[in-house]
C-alpha cells in the first residue's frame, strides 16, 4: 500500500536559515490519544530559529522539522480519541514539528478554534497568548496590580498586556518608538521607549514583571519589583536563587493544557483579547520568514500559510 506523501520543511544540522530545506516524506499516523491535524498555518516563534542554530543545549535529534504552533483541521483521530473528530478545526502545539502540511499531537495539547478567528490569528496563540497566559495566572495577577512587561509588542508581550488588563492590573510596557502607539491601543497605561528612556526612571514598587528580553533588561528588572513581587523571564533560565535573595517570586512561565487553550479561546471568542499577525509567509518562503523573526523589535506573530483550507 502506497504511504501517502507531505511537503514539510526540515533542516539536518544547525547553521543558518539556508539550512532549512522543503522535502517530501511520508504523514504521520495518530498515535493512541493523538489526532492527525492538516496545518493550515504555523507560527513562527523565536525559539524556532533559536533551536535552528544550536543556541540551547539540550540534544536535538536530526533530521529537524521546527516548529511547535499550529492551527488547522482535524484529519484523523487515533485509537481512544473521543474528545475530537474529523473536520474540525483546532489550536494548539505539536512537538512533532508544524512546518508540514500534517502533523499529530495529543488531545491535551489543542483546543477547538473560535469560529470569529482566522487560522493564521489562530497559529500565533501557541507559544504567545499561552506563554502569556500561563505567566500572569502563575504570578497571580489580580486587579489593582501594577505589571511591568518588557517587550510589550511582541508576540508573547501583546497578549500578556491583554490578560493583565482583563485581570484588572495597570500595565506599563516598553517598545521601541515605532510601536508605542500600538502598545496603548491594547491597553498598555504607561509606554516607555526603551530607546530614550531607562524603565527604572519611569516605574517602581512593581507587583509583577514579565521580561520576554533578558540579558541586562532582566538583571536591571529587579530593583523595580516590591518584596514579595514576582518575576516571570521567558529568555533564559529563571533566576530562582537571587529571587530568594531578594524576597521576589520567581516562576517559570510553564506549559499550557487544554484547559488553557479553551480559556484563552473563549476569551478571544468574547472579544476580551485580540491576536495580531506581523506578516504570514507561504511555506516555500521560510528562510526569509525565519529572517525577519530574527531581526527583532517585529509587532505581533510571523506566520507560515501551510495548506490552503
Amino acid at each position: 500500500m502506497d504511504v501517502p506523501l507531505m511537503q514539510a520543511i526540515q533542516y539536518d544540522q544547525f547553521g543558518g536559515p539556508e539550512v532549512m530545506r522543503e522535502i517530501q516524506m511520508p504523514r504521520p499516523v495518530p498515535q493512541n490519544g493523538e489526532v492527525l491535524i492538516r496545518i493550515v498555518a504555523a507560527g513562527v516563534l523565536p525559539v524556532d530559529w533559536k533551536i535552528r542554530k544550536g543556541l540551547f543545549r539540550f540534544p536535538v535529534q536530526f533530521p529537524v522539522i521546527p516548529g511547535t504552533a499550529l492551527a488547522g483541521v482535524v484529519e484523523a483521530t487515533g485509537p481512544g480519541v473521543t474528545a475530537f473528530r474529523k473536520g474540525q478545526e483546532v489550536f494548539g502545539r505539536s512537538a512533532g514539528g508544524t512546518y508540514a502540511e500534517y502533523t499529530t499531537a495529543p488531545v491535551e495539547s489543542i483546543a477547538l478554534k473560535p469560529a470569529s478567528l482566522s487560522f493564521e490569528g489562530a497559529a500565533s496563540l501557541s507559544g504567545g497568548a499561552t506563554t502569556a497566559w500561563k505567566a500572569i495566572e502563575n504570578a497571580g495577577v489580580k486587579a489593582g496590580d501594577s505589571v511591568l512587561i518588557h517587550g510589550a509588542a511582541g508576540g508573547v508581550g501583546l497578549f500578556a498586556v491583554q490578560f493583565a488588563k482583563w485581570k484588572g492590573a495597570r500595565v506599563i510596557g516598553t517598545s521601541g518608538p515605532g510601536n508605542l502607539d500600538f502598545i496603548r491601543s491594547i491597553g498598555v497605561d504607561e509606554a516607555i521607549d526603551y530607546t530614550r528612556t531607562p524603565f527604572e526612571q519611569a516605574a517602581s514598587d512593581v507587583d509583577f514583571v514579565l521580561d520576554t528580553i533578558g540579558g541586562e533588561t532582566l538583571e536591571r528588572s529587579w530593583s523595580v519589583i516590591k518584596r514579595g513581587g514576582a518575576l516571570i523571564t521567558i529568555a533564559g533560565q529563571p533566576p530562582i536563587d537571587k529571587g530568594l535573595e531578594l524576597g521576589i517570586r520567581v516562576y517559570p512561565s510553564g506549559l499550557a493544557t487544554s484547559q488553557d487553550l479553551a480559556d484563552i479561546a473563549k476569551l478571544i471568542g468574547e472579544g476580551h483579547v485580540k491576536p495580531f499577525v506581523q506578516r504570514v509567509f507561504p511555506l516555500g518562503e521560510v528562510q526569509q520568514a525565519h529572517r525577519l523573526s530574527e531581526s527583532g523589535h517585529g509587532r505581533g506573530r510571523i506566520v507560515l500559510q501551510v495548506s490552503e483550507l
